[in-house]
This record gives C-alpha cells, structure tokens and sequence, in this order.
C-alpha cells in the first residue's frame, strides 16, 4: 500500500481480546519508570510536624529552601536618602524639559491698590444712598414714545378683533379661509348643468381627471357634436355619448335622517369626528350633503340631497321652510319670558321672531315647543340663554313638513315623490 492511501486510509489499532490488558505498541517508557528531564514527584517522610501532619520534600534545585525568619526586616535599608531629603534641582535636564522659576521676576510697577481710590483723580466712590435714578414714578413712563425697532411687531395698531355679533366680520374671515362646515347649500350646484368631466365621472365611466383625457381625444360628443373644451357644461336635455352609448345624468337624491347625538353635521372633519356622512354611507351611491346644519348635541330631522338648487331654497328664510324644535330647559320657563319670546328678542346678530311658542304639557313648564324659520348658527340656543335659561335637551322634529316618524335614532329613509314635489312648492 502506498504512502497516499495509507494518508488517506490510516491502518485501525489492533485490539487486545477481551478480558485481557491491552500492551502498548510504541517504545517510550512509561511515565512510571521517570525521566531524566522531568523532576520527580514530591515524596513524603516519616517526620511529622506540631500539628501532626507529615512533612515533604522536595528533590532537586531549590529544594528544602531554608526557611526565613519573620521577624528580621524584608528589605534591608540602603543609603538613598529619605523622601524630605530628596532634591530635584540637582537631577541634571533632560532632554524636552520645562525650566520652573527661571525666568525673571515680573515688575508691576506702584499701581495703587483698589482701596486707594481716594487718592486717584476720580475722587471717593459715592455712596449708595446719594445714587439718583430720577426717582420717577412708574405711573408716568411711556412706551409709545420709543421708536420701533428694525422687525419688531406692532401690537394693538391693527384692526380689532371682531365679536359673535359682528357679521361682516366673520362672513369676510370664511372667505379668507376654508369654511368650518360644508353643507348642501355651499357644495352642491346651484343648477341643474354641470361640467362634462363631471358628468362622465357620476355616470360611472372613469374618474374626472381619466374624463379630461377622454375629452381631449374627441370620445365624446354632446348633441351630436365633438367636445374637446375643457370645461363645457351640459344639462339634463342634453344628449352626452361616449363611443356611441348615450349617458345617463347623475339622479337627485333626499335622504331623510334622524340625526342622534354625537354626530357632526358636515361631510368631513378635520379632527376625525364622526360625522352624519357616516350613517347614511350605504343610503346611495351619489354624493350627498346636508341640508342646513345641528349642532353635536342636537337630535333630529336632517335632510341630505345633491340637489344644490333646492337645498339653497330650503335654507333661505325668504322661502319659508319652516322647522319646529321641541326645547328641555333646566329650569321652569316662567310666563314672563313667555310673552317676551312670542313677542321678538334683539340677539347680537340682530332681531330674532319666533313664529309659535307654547309648552308641550300644561304641567310640564320645562318642555316647550317652538317653531320658527330663522336658520342662524345656534340660534335656539342663544335665544334661551339670552332669557337666561340652558338648553338640557334639543331636538328638531320637523323640517319643512317632514317629520321623523317611524324612524329611529340614526335611521335614515329615502323621500317618495309626493314628498319631493312638496318640498320644490315651498
């Protein structure tokens, strides 16, 4: 067998029969037998110590080392000088060293000292008590008189603030920004035309930015005609086609809502809120809004519609859409202010008529139920706190001749058309 296989293949150990002892097949002597260069273990011998224990030795160098006496010194004392004696300034520099006290002394001259002040030319510091400061009142100072500085703000030199009553304000501060609800009347077209990209998006072809492009490339016609304006508007009569199918326009939808509490009267809030958009998600597949606004804490009759035009006439006190509201105050209503409600009431934001008041039971003087067609932003409520009263509990039971009957809290139905035609006589 070769040298690589034998690398490879290393020839297994024979093994000794069982029972016997196994002999070893290399020549090195056993560690029994010694070595002459290993030291010897250490042995013991017969003689025992105070304590009883045997003592060993060792053999070899080093062994039975004499033993040291503890009470002579570890160390003995040489000539070097103790640490007080010790000098550095003998020790010759070395290389890279920072000479200490070798340069010449500074010279500061007779400067006089602090406290010599009254010979200098100055004179004697003044006391404390002779210090004038003009002694002015504070009553009298002004700062209109200082200059402004370079970037520096103004304050009370702008126009004021305007007040829950001032209209002109508040109506300019909503045009400036975005308004706090939206609302059938501001969102929802005022007319029945509408854009074309829009059109095409409520009947379901693709999105109005997909519409755009469609418009562009001439694929739809209006009336028989090629549109690629953007912009173009079309009504109900027209005949709108987008590869040869005409197109329905989108359908008016009134939702009737029995708003509960909680909910928030407008299509989306900025604060995460639940809306009233919310309950009537699966009511239709056409985008709708509220008609009018109530409050959070407010129940009731809510009307939602994409009908912009009829919104607008519902909301406008001119049209006469009348709403009834059934009032829990904290505190008994007293005949006095009775009088005073039927009669008118001056608010911050103007007059205010009340239409019919009277008490829902004649034992009941903390229930009342009031009609009115002022669509003003909390004006039920205002109305009794300016009497002097907290409105407990607020809901609206009828809206324009529809009521809330047989719906429940959050329930919402759609309008028949004996009820639509009703509601476009007003």
């Amino acid at each position: 067998m070769s040298t690589f296989v034998q690398n490879l293949f290393p020839v297994k150990e024979q093994r000794s029969p069982r029972g016997q002892k196994p002999t070893r097949t290399t020549n090195q002597p056993s560690r029994r037998e010694g070595d002459a260069g290993r030291p010897s273990r250490t042995s013991f011998s017969e003689e025992r110590g105070a304590d009883g224990r045997r003592k060993f030795t060792l053999s070899g160098p080093g062994a039975n080392r004499p033993k040291r006496d503890s009470s002579a010194p570890r160390f003995e004392k040489s000539d070097r000088p103790q640490r007080g004696e010790r000098s550095f300034d003998s020790r010759p520099p070395r290389d890279g060293d920072k000479p200490f006290n070798r340069g010449p002394k500074r010279d500061f001259g007779d400067k006089p000292y602090r406290s010599d002040r009254d010979n200098d030319a100055r004179g004697p510091r003044p006391e404390r008590g002779d210090r004038d400061f003009g002694n002015k009142p504070r009553g009298e100072r002004s700062f209109d008189s200082r200059p402004p500085r370079d970037g520096e703000r103004s304050f009370g030199s702008g126009p004021k603030r305007g007040v829950r009553g001032d209209k002109a304000y508040w109506e300019k501060k909503q045009q400036r920004g975005k308004p706090r609800y939206k609302t059938a009347e501001e969102f929802a077209p005022s007319t029945d035309e509408m854009r074309l990209n829009r059109f095409l998006a409520h009947a379901g072809i693709c999105s109005r930015r997909d519409a755009d492009a469609l418009i562009a490339d001439g694929m739809v016609t209006v009336n028989g005609k090629i549109i690629t304006e953007m912009g173009f508007k079309v009504g109900p009569t027209d005949d709108v086609r987008y590869a040869g199918e005409r197109l329905k326009s989108e359908r008016k939808v009134y939702v009737l809502l029995n708003k509960p509490k909680g909910f928030i009267t407008t299509v989306d809030d900025e604060k995460a809120r639940k809306t009233v958009m919310d309950l009537v998600a699966n009511a239709c597949k056409e985008r709708i809004y509220p008609v009018g606004r109530l409050d959070r804490a407010t129940t009731g009759v809510l009307l939602l519609t994409n009908d912009g035009a009829l919104a607008k006439k519902l909301t406008h006190p001119s049209h006469g859409a009348k709403k009834i509201y059934q009032v829990t105050l904290d505190k008994a209503f007293e005949a006095g202010d009775m009088v005073k409600l039927k009669k008118g009431l001056t608010l911050n934001d103007g007059p205010v008529t009340i239409d019919r008041a009277e008490f829902v039971q004649e034992d009941d003087l903390f229930t009342l139920g009031v009609e009115l067609h002022v669509g003003r932003n909390r004006i039920v409520r205002r109305i009794f706190e300016h009497l002097g009263y907290e409105v407990v509990k607020l809901d609206r039971t009828s809206f324009g001749g529809l009521t809330k009957k047989s719906l429940e809290r959050g329930q919402y139905r759609l309008l028949n058309e004996k009820e639509i035609s009703f509601l476009k006589m007003l």
